[in-house]
């Protein structure tokens, strides 16, 4: 696998991304680049769940003062997996570029300005202990519209507080707060449960690339562009 890292401040050049569909400069090996934007509340997990995408350590994690995320800047990575899967008899390669943003949601202008032509897969994070992020929907909506949850899978991160309280997964979204359990019944990826051990980005990264690859699938690997015509 290949693996380049590319940080971006607010207001810096906007970067582009491959094309859906490509190939490999010797022309042999089909390529599907997907972008992919993690979105959630300070602490929910997002940096993690985007070392578990790219199967690496390279995402920022935690790393806080007085319970204050110090991710303050956009981070993008790009990984290349390759013959991941296969589409049409063929081989394909996998390139995922995940954009983890900063806690403090991001404008419309600015999300369109790193990711101009769009996100194919929104991974929303929320902490199973931490309910505090009650904007979120409201927020994704404001950046992509109403078709977002067509887009757009949930991960629910330190599970590890079910097996605690004696939770199967199902009793926790009925027992939930109103507007989680109301968000997991919009997302048409699904939702993903993960726990809090040391090396779950390991274990667990294939199964949400498999997710997010499939639901990127279902849409045909459309992309969702941003809407800049509002502000928050």
């Amino acid at each position: 696998m290949s693996l380049v890292t590319e940080y971006h401040r607010h207001g810096n050049n906007p970067f582009g991304i491959l094309g859906k569909w490509g190939r490999h400069d010797d022309g042999e090996q089909n390529v599907l680049a997907l972008n992919v934007l993690l979105l959630g509340g300070r602490q929910s997990g997002r940096s993690s769940v985007g070392n578990a995408l790219i199967g690496g350590e390279e995402f920022k994690t935690g790393t806080c003062i007085s319970g204050v995320s110090m991710t303050t800047e956009h981070q993008l990575l790009r990984r290349n997996f390759p013959r991941y899967f296969r589409r049409k008899g063929a081989e394909s390669d996998l390139t995922l570029r995940v954009l983890d943003t900063p806690p403090s949601f991001p404008r419309p202008k600015s999300v369109h300005e790193l990711c101009p032509e769009g996100a194919h897969v929104l991974v929303l994070v929320v902490r199973a202990d931490m309910h505090d992020n009650t904007h979120l929907e409201e927020h994704v909506e404001t950046l992509f519209g109403p078709e977002w949850r067509r887009h757009a899978l949930l991960v629910i991160t330190h599970a590890d507080h079910l097996k605690e309280a004696g939770l199967q997964p199902s009793d926790y979204l009925m027992q939930t707060t109103d507007w989680l359990r109301a968000l997991a019944a919009k997302v048409e990826g699904g939702v993903l449960f993960v726990e809090n051990s040391c090396d779950w980005p390991s274990v667990r990264g294939q199964p949400i690339r498999d997710r997010l690859l499939n639901l990127s699938a279902r849409n045909h690997h459309s992309a969702l562009t941003v809407r800049t015509e509002v502000s928050l």
